[in-house]
């Protein structure tokens, strides 16, 4: 009766609180759906749980150069730069990760040396001269290198590298015409990006791998595993092998579909698996190519399947409409 009792009086403060302020009420379900949307994100793939732990893991470890005063002298204000490379190159997957990492470590690296290889010469060309020719070297380099980028193999593998090209090599000529130890800045610039990607590389290989060759490989065998089933579901529904098992023969019937819409995933995870080291089954050279060959071509089936789904529909109608004229004749 006391329980009774309470939960009496919470129903009754609830109500009052909703007739005071009905966006109260409305606040409460947009917090019970965001909750109940991230309970599912994590049911579906609880990766997503761990990788948000890495995270936030690397973030915290990298964050030590401002925290330890030893640290923080060695490198300064441009240790803020590990942090921020740990976040703009932590990906969900070891393949992903080492992509960025090395897109953005070479690229830098490189147009570092251009930077200031570009600063050395406008500044030998006298003082009127140095800031025309740095424009005129930081215009021709922007516009090849982002020309650069529209090429379909490079912007698939190298477009994030081409950008921190870009991005780098800006800053390094631009402010090397204000700044007077340009190759003290461009050696803790760079000095704090690797030690950045090589801390986001660490924590994502030794801290619950998750690896793009893998679920390349899980979801090119669960595509054609589909195929199977249609195969199967459509044999006992077209000719009415079995009568149990309606729903189960319904998803089997439309599973297919997902098939459809993988190619950017299949690519993308190719290009990730390129990246990785060997682990498991996977050695150095695995043919990642004859995934994105069998996948094509399961994709193929898989428009012919409709096909043969859309008139199995038809058929099915046919049936059903010449069973109920049948009838009421």
């Amino acid at each position: 009766m006391a329980l009774a009792r309470k939960l009496v009086q919470v129903l009754r403060k609830a109500k009052k609180l909703g007739q005071d302020d009905p966006r109260r009420i409305i606040h409460s379900f947009k917090v019970g759906f965001a909750i109940s949307l991230a309970k599912k994100l994590g049911q579906d793939d609880p990766r997503r749980i761990i990788h948000s732990f890495k995270v936030g893991f690397a973030i915290s470890l990298v964050s030590l150069f401002y925290y330890f005063q030893p640290l923080y002298d060695g490198f300064g204000s441009y240790a803020m730069w590990a942090v921020l490379t740990v976040i703009v190159v932590f990906e969900f997957s070891v393949g992903a990760t080492l992509g960025r990492v090395l897109n953005r470590g070479l690229a830098t690296f490189l147009a570092g040396g251009l930077g200031f290889g570009a600063y050395r010469m406008a500044n030998l060309s006298g003082e009127m001269v140095e800031p025309i020719l740095l424009g005129v070297f930081v215009f021709l380099l922007a516009a090849l290198v982002t020309f650069v980028r529209f090429f379909p193999q490079m912007k698939a593998r190298y477009d994030y590298g081409l950008l921190i090209f870009i991005l780098t090599f800006s800053l390094i000529s631009v402010s090397g015409y204000r700044e007077e130890e340009l190759l003290d800045m461009a050696y803790r610039r760079v000095s704090t990006i690797l030690i950045g990607g090589f801390t986001a590389v660490c924590v994502c290989i030794f801290v619950c791998p998750v690896w793009a060759g893998e679920d390349l490989h899980n979801l090119v065998a669960n595509n054609i595993e589909k195929l199977a089933n249609f195969m199967e579901a459509f044999g006992d529904e077209y000719f009415k092998v079995a009568e149990d098992g309606e729903s189960s023969r319904a998803s089997c019937l439309q599973g297919y579909k997902s098939i459809l819409n993988s190619k950017q995933a299949e690519e993308s995870l190719a290009n990730c698996a390129r990246w990785e080291p060997r682990h498991g089954k996977f050695r150095f050279r695995h043919p990642w190519k004859q995934y994105l060959k069998i996948a094509s071509l399961t994709r193929q089936c898989s428009y012919k399947v409709e096909a043969l789904n859309n008139y199995l529909n038809s058929e099915i109608q046919k049936m059903k409409s010449n069973e109920y004229a049948s009838v009421h004749i």
